[in-house]
């Protein structure tokens, strides 16, 4: 999938189909003039009904079609025949899509599951007929119901990454370099900041023909909580990943450092966060020797106390199947 295919954002109207009107009409055959009331109801109106989807990546068809309008309750007819119910119409989405209303920006239900099915707008009520209206003292009634009218809606739909890992780190990290290596996604890769403006998605073969979805999340500046750059974009996907990947290249100027400002921006943006399993990989290892990554290792054995890490190297596959065996592990913990 191309990186502008990748849509996790859009705005849709929607609007729910009429009721259909009952019928006020009154019998009437050969011989009998007189009949009673048989008029039947009109029908339902169409809902709009969003449903998962899991073979859907991205919201990319929302971008052409954002208007979707449910079919209307046809009216009731004579001996009592009801309008047949307006056309529903089904808004297909990727699972981990959010539903928000525009105008009040209140969730209104969230899509995880395949298949799931969560009415967005119920279609107006047909009316009743006349049928329903006749009594003792009234025997002909001349009147029936009207149907209800529809409902309409502005909704933002947002896409949130649903993967077992998501990669967490700065711009030009080597998040899309290990993404490469580690499964068959072909990210965009060069050597400047933001090379990455969309997320991308791999699927990691482990042993035994197992395998969990790795997610590349472009990278994080100091800020995004607030904000800054592209932030609340990127942040909102890592919500979804059960473990988090901290990637941290072996030049950075301070290791230890970058690796607090990371974990801040994501508390910063949700507390939740700092509730998922972390693995801190300092990538680029290849410009290390053995002899520099022994006195890095008593640095960071004093920075990082309570979360593991390793030295990994995406060029030259260091470490690179114990990091899958290291993710498979906490994944399945």
């Amino acid at each position: 999938m191309t990186e502008g295919n990748f849509v996790d954002y859009v705005k849709v109207y929607a609007q729910s189909g009429n009721g259909g009107k009952g019928s006020a009409h009154l019998h009437r055959e050969k011989y009998i003039t007189k009949g009673g009331p048989d008029g039947g109801d009109g029908g339902r109106g169409g809902h709009i009904i969003v449903r998962g989807n899991k073979n859907l990546w991205t919201l990319v068809n929302f971008k052409f079609k954002k208007h979707f309008r449910a079919g209307h309750g046809e009216h009731g007819s004579k001996n009592r025949s009801s309008g047949a119910e307006g056309e529903d119409v089904f808004m297909e989405v990727p699972l981990g899509t959010v539903v928000r209303d525009f105008e009040s920006n209140e969730v209104l239900f969230e899509i995880t599951e395949d298949g799931e099915e969560k009415i967005l707008l119920e279609g107006g009520m047909g009316g009743l007929g006349n049928w329903h209206f006749r009594s003792a003292t009234n025997q002909t009634p001349r009147y029936a119901q009207p149907g209800i009218p529809g409902k309409e809606i502005h909704v933002i739909l947002e896409l949130k990454v649903l993967a077992d890992v998501g990669l967490v780190g700065f711009p030009n990290a080597g998040k899309s370099t290990l993404l490469s290596v580690v499964t068959s996604a072909k990210p965009k890769i060069a050597d400047y900041e933001f090379t990455t403006l969309k997320p991308n998605l791999g699927i990691v073969e482990y042993r035994d023909f197992q395998s969990f979805v790795m997610a590349d999340i472009p990278g994080i500046i100091e800020g995004a909580a607030e904000g800054k750059g592209l932030g609340h974009y990127f942040l909102r996907h890592i919500e979804r990943n059960a473990t988090l990947l901290f990637l941290i290249p072996a030049d950075s100027k301070d290791i230890g450092k970058e690796y607090q400002i990371l974990l801040d921006e994501l508390r910063r943006y949700n507390q939740e966060l700092l509730d998922k399993e972390r693995l801190i990989a300092i990538s680029k290892s290849d410009l290390l020797d053995e002899e520099l990554i022994a006195e890095m290792r008593l640095e960071l054995d004093k920075d990082f106390k309570t979360v593991p890490y390793m030295f990994i190297s995406s060029v030259t596959q260091q470490g690179i199947q114990e990091l899958k065996d290291r993710l498979w592990a906490m994944l399945n913990s």
